[in-house]
Formats: structure tokens, C-alpha cells, sequence
């Protein structure tokens, strides 16, 4: 808490001060507003897993197209209550089910105010078990155990995921995040690494989560096909799962190619992660449907800002 508070001071001066608001546009410029969440961190910390009890954010920028934006508002963890959707592959082996206590537990120690949401993707449709909520308790108590049955498989998690954002919708813009627990595995077009890693439906549950403002928290665990495939195989399923993350402004969870012994070392990089996360609404001058790629960076060369790659405007 301490840590909080201290770094939402220290970013409320931030954007206090006229230094870090770029020129303003021209008032005949037409203008939108976008929000995007961006999570900030020293670079010890990010090596040592270790939080700071004082981080220095400096100026912050953001530029979209290599264009300097005006930054309107950065809202702390107190401001901006977290949307978080846990997404859970069906056929993922057996030993997930192991690791449910841990979830839910984590799932138990979210601040207060979370809206928790609980889905299950498989074959046919997806399973919401339970829809957005801040009862903590009842969105443990949602989880069950998976099947692990290959024929429950989906068609690819990442047509799951896109359905998922969907939901997102009915929430407050601002902090949203997706935890996928995932294969990452999607053969729909073909098994060859180029086929998995750039298959249409991940580019568009990217291109949808960036819309959305949703950080996507990537964790891998082997389905049936997986525990037993051949390492090419499972190092393109990561890989899509690592682009997913890192083009959302989220991060990607791997024990190398076997699944998890515990979840928990990830999800004390998870906390240290959502308690850094922040909502950043800008200015933007592209009014250009299409593809509009995003920068947001510290004059700290020390700080490690998490953020969204681009989105896709319509």
C-alpha cells in the first residue's frame, strides 16, 4: 500500500507538471480521446522480481505514429478499479486442476472493487461461468475442474479470447486484463511455426484486445497434444501466446515446455504487475482509419513502461 500511494503521488506530480503535456494540438485539429493501460517499472525490479519502495517516473511520453500526444490523465489503482476475465483452455492435462486452490486464492487476494470474470474456452462455443463481478468469493467458487479431453478442444484459444473481449464491453474503460491459461496452440491454419504465430485468428484477438484496452497475462499449460509434441511444436504455441501478451501490454508466463509445478511465483509477478498498472488516456491527433502504432516511454532511462503496441481504429 505504502508503494502505491507513493508512486500515485509521484505520477499525479507527473502530469502536474507542464513539462510532460505535449504542445497542444491546434484548435481547429479534430482530436479523439484513447485509453490504454499501461503498467511502469524500474528495471531491477523486473530482474530482481523485487518491487522498489520509490520508483522515479520522470517526463512520460506518448507517441502514436512517431507523433508526440497530449497526455489528459493517469489513473492509479485506487482511481481505476481493475476488469479482470480469467480464460481457462478446456483441454488443458490434467495436472491444471492442481493448481485451482492457488487460483482461486489469488482470485480471493485482489483488491477490493475488482470485477472478476470466469470463462472456459472449448469446442462449439465458450463456457462464461461467471460474468463480471466484485464478489470475489463468487468468482472463485466458479471455477471447476477441466475435462482434459482432446475432443473439447477448441478450434484455437485465441477465437475463445476474441470472444471473450466481447464481454468487456459492459465495463468502465480503464484498467481491463484478460489471465489466459493456454497451450497457445492453434493449428487452424496449418502446424508449421510461421502457420501458429501469425494465424488470423491470433492477429485478430490482438488487434481486438488493443481496441479494447485490454492487457492480455498469458500463462502456458500443455493440453494432451502438447505434453507429448516435439519441441518445434511448442515453441511456436509460446510464441504465439508471447506475442499476444506483448503486443496487449502484457506479459507472458512459461516453465519452459512443461507445465507449471505452481502458479505462484507467476502470480507474485502478476501482483507486482496490476499494482503497477495504470489507465492512460491521450489525446490523439490520427483521425486515419486503420493501424496506429503506439509508444509510451520515461526520460528515466531506468524505468520499463508495459503498454500496448498499437490498435486498430475504425
Amino acid at each position: 500500500m505504502r508503494i502505491r500511494i507513493f508512486f500515485s503521488i509521484i505520477l499525479a506530480w507527473v502530469m502536474l507538471s507542464p513539462v510532460v503535456l505535449a504542445q497542444k494540438p491546434e484548435q481547429k485539429q479534430n482530436v479523439r480521446t484513447m485509453t490504454i493501460p499501461i503498467s511502469i517499472f524500474t528495471k531491477k525490479e523486473l530482474k530482481e522480481k523485487q518491487a522498489e519502495e520509490y520508483v522515479q517516473a520522470d517526463r512520460l511520453i506518448v507517441k502514436e505514429d512517431k507523433d508526440e500526444q497530449q497526455i489528459l490523465s493517469i489513473r492509479s489503482v485506487n482511481s481505476s478499479p481493475l476488469s479482470i476475465a480469467l480464460v481457462i483452455q478446456e483441454d488443458l492435462a490434467a495436472n491444471f486442476n492442481l493448481q485451482i486452490k492457488d487460483i482461486k486464492d489469488f482470485i480471493l487476494n485482489l483488491p477490493k472493487g475488482t470485477r472478476v470474470m470466469i470463462a472456459y474456452i472449448r469446442s462449439g462455443s465458450t463456457d462464461v461461468r461467471q460474468r463480471f463481478t466484485d464478489d470475489l468469493q463468487r468468482a472463485a467458487s466458479s471455477l471447476r475442474i477441466v475435462s482434459g479431453s482432446s475432443a473439447l478442444a477448441p478450434r484455437s484459444p485465441y477465437d475463445g479470447v476474441s470472444e471473450v473481449l466481447n464481454r468487456f464491453d459492459g465495463v468502465p474503460a480503464g484498467r481491463r486484463s484478460i489471465l489466459l491459461f493456454s497451450d497457445g496452440l492453434d493449428t487452424s491454419e496449418g502446424q508449421n511455426h510461421a502457420s501458429i504465430t501469425q494465424s488470423f485468428d491470433l492477429e485478430r484477438a490482438i488487434l481486438k484486445a488493443q481496441r479494447k484496452s485490454v492487457a492480455v497475462y498469458s500463462f502456458y499449460s500443455p493440453t494432451t497434444i502438447t505434453a507429448n509434441g516435439d519441441s518445434t511444436l511448442i515453441l511456436a504455441s509460446q510464441g504465439g501466446l508471447e506475442k499476444l501478451s506483448e503486443e496487449t501490454g502484457g506479459r507472458a508466463f512459461f516453465q519452459g515446455s512443461i507445465a507449471p509445478i505452481s502458479y505462484l511465483p507467476f502470480f507474485k509477478d502478476m501482483v507486482l504487475s496490476l499494482n503497477r498498472q495504470f489507465s492512460l488516456t491521450y489525446l490523439s491527433t490520427h483521425m486515419k482509419k486503420g493501424y496506429h502504432k503506439v509508444d509510451v516511454m520515461s526520460t528515466n532511462p531506468e524505468v520499463k513502461i508495459e503498454h500496448p503496441k498499437g490498435y486498430y481504429y475504425r
